[in-house]
């Protein structure tokens, strides 16, 4: 099924989880070559939270100077990259061609995540409305 259908069958995603936190270079590098794999519709990234300020505390206020925080390139576009990427959730266009999807990012993963990595095929984003972001009047 592809994502003009109007079933409710919601299109399959596939979540990278590294071993460890991503460096930018690292996050770029994937990014980069995640979006180079045929069916891929969209790529939404998980982690902790690089802030510019110091939100608690006795230094709150003053800027957080975290070399992670830095602009990448993705997809020729800059791009700041305000998280420490954990997780990865990348979004296939196209049920039919997820296993083949799978195979391409598990290749590009087992290139640049060295380290190690799970892979889980299943549906981690929201694809509809809840009851409570219909009461709120919001949509996906």
């Amino acid at each position: 099924m592809t994502s003009t259908d109007a079933e409710s069958i919601p299109l399959p995603e596939v979540l990278i989880f590294p071993h460890r936190l991503l460096s930018a270079e690292t996050t770029e590098k994937l990014l980069n070559r995640l979006y180079e794999v045929p069916h891929v519709r969209q790529i939404n990234l998980s982690g902790e939270s690089l802030p510019t300020k110091v939100t608690y505390g006795p230094h709150i206020g003053l800027p957080v100077d975290h070399s992670e925080r830095r602009v990448i390139k993705v997809k020729g576009k800059e791009v700041e990259l305000q998280l420490q990427v954990g997780r990865v959730f990348v979004e296939i266009d196209d049920i039919d061609h997820l296993q083949g999807a799978l195979d391409e990012i598990e290749k590009v993963c087992q290139e640049i995540l060295t380290f190690g990595f799970n892979l889980e095929v299943g549906r981690y984003s929201k694809y509809r409305p809840t009851v409570t972001d219909y009461k709120k009047g919001k949509r996906c």
